[in-house]
């Protein structure tokens, strides 16, 4: 080969380097100034793991405030058996959240002294997800549509994940269960818990010698109750610290694997950052409160329905859980007390704060049992249904505030009802909310 050729190979190999050269540093320019774009974002998404997780969904901190408030059912299941029920709300405008325990024996037979072991809620879940929201939704007066299951096995992969979970034993635990292989050793006091020990934690009744939690904190199951909601708040806690931003996948992999929910994805992505912003320190909580007793020879909890209304409301429908500046509307620390631990002796005057209100509901969804559903729903809770009627049918429903009520009176109704768009009309009617029910209901 002649030296010219060579000359030119090598000049050509050298102008290809360059080429390659420009087109490496273009790329990491490219990549710097994105990232920079990237952290701008972040930074005015509020930062940290909330202004990540906000940036790539691709949503601002307006658009997540301005959310509904989302309600759904957490569903822990242990060999086919939903032993944890609990309705779950929170609110993106606030962070606030609230967690209301319903006890696995709740009734829910039509004849408590025909009862059988299949009237008890826990039993639902083996014939759908549905069957327990539609009797949650009977025992509380709410129209739950959503729910979450969650796997023992789950809550053990979860709480590995994220390197354990720091709680305190309320007493010694000591139960041993061979034919469930579950066996329980868990000694009282503040300390770090791997997956294993949480579920220990979280399934554990009673001892050996038959000696539970004190009356004062709630006994055998009720006291489960309280244990699994205060467990569930320090997750959460632990769960949102930033650092567990590198461990983001192997959260994912157990939510993918061992979460079953009926949630569409594109409300996930709504309120995924949402979520992140939750107030852990501010999670109301509470019971259905009732009476255990032996129905027909089976071990039963009767829910008292009209006590039942006002937890619900104090939880749900009030401004206690929407507003933590309103002191006015801020549910007393005695009152609070008796929510958490389900000792509510309280009247319905004492405790429940919805006012009365006329409603007028035109029918949008051409269903006359979604009427009579959203009538029940109302009028349990305290509203006077005056008047009733049909109109074309409509997709979404609407809440027609017709008298100047407060925003939060127009947010019970949508919460009461699960959807709702609130919107100010004329106050020629003779009632205080005009409801349109629409298909989405």
């Amino acid at each position: 080969m002649s030296n010219n050729k060579k000359s030119k190979e090598k000049k050509q190999k050298r102008k290809g380097r360059r080429i390659f050269g420009k087109i490496v540093l273009i790329l990491l320019l490219i990549i710097i100034i994105l990232a920079g774009v990237f952290a701008y974002k972040v930074y005015k998404n509020g930062g940290g793991l909330t202004g990540i997780v906000t940036t790539l969904v691709g949503t601002d901190p307006e658009k997540i405030k301005n959310l509904p408030d989302f309600y759904c059912l957490l569903l822990g299941k242990s060999e086919a058996m939903t032993d944890t029920i609990m309705v779950a709300k929170y609110s993106p405008s606030t962070g606030n959240a609230a967690l209301l325990s319903v006890p696995r024996d709740s009734f829910v037979g039509s004849n408590p002294n025909t009862a059988t072991a299949s009237d008890k809620i826990n039993s639902k879940y083996q014939m759908s997800p549905q069957r327990t929201i539609d009797a949650v939704n009977e025992l509380t007066g709410l129209n739950l549509k959503y729910y979450i299951t969650v796997d023992t096995k789950a809550l053990r992969d979860l709480v590995d994940a994220i390197g354990g979970v720091y709680f305190d034993v309320p007493i010694k635990m000591d139960y041993d269960d061979s034919s469930q292989d579950l066996y329980i050793h868990l000694e009282p006091g503040y300390q770090l818990l791997d997956g294993e020990k949480a579920e220990w934690l979280v399934r554990f009744r009673h001892n050996n010698n038959g000696t539970s939690y004190s009356y004062e904190y709630g006994d055998n199951d009720l006291g489960r109750m309280r244990t699994q909601r205060e467990f569930l708040m320090a997750v959460a806690k632990q769960t949102l610290k930033l650092e567990n931003i590198i461990k983001v996948n192997d959260i994912l992999n157990v939510i993918e694997q061992e979460v079953e929910t009926n949630i569409d994805f594109d409300t996930m992505m709504e309120y995924a950052p949402a979520l992140l912003n939750i107030n852990a320190d501010n999670i109301q909580t509470g019971m259905l409160p009732g009476t255990p007793q032996y129905c027909n020879g089976v071990a039963v909890y009767l829910v008292d329905k009209d006590e039942a209304k006002d937890v619900v409301n104090e939880l749900f429908l009030t401004s206690s859980n929407t507003s933590t500046n309103d002191q006015e509307n801020s549910i007393s620390n005695e009152v609070a007390n008796e929510i958490q631990t389900g000792n509510t002796n309280k009247t319905s005057s004492e405790i429940n704060t919805q006012k009365e209100f006329k409603i007028e509901i035109l029918n949008g969804t051409g269903s006359q049992t979604k009427l009579n559903q959203a009538i029940d729903q109302l009028e349990a809770q305290g509203y006077e249904v005056a008047k009733k009627g049909n109109t074309n049918i409509t997709s979404t429903t609407t809440i027609i505030n017709r008298t100047n009520n407060s925003k939060q009176d127009e947010d019970s109704i949508i919460a009461l009802l699960g959807t709702g768009d609130a919107i100010i009309g004329e106050d020629n009617a003779k009632v205080d909310f005009t409801i349109i029910l629409g298909r989405d209901y």
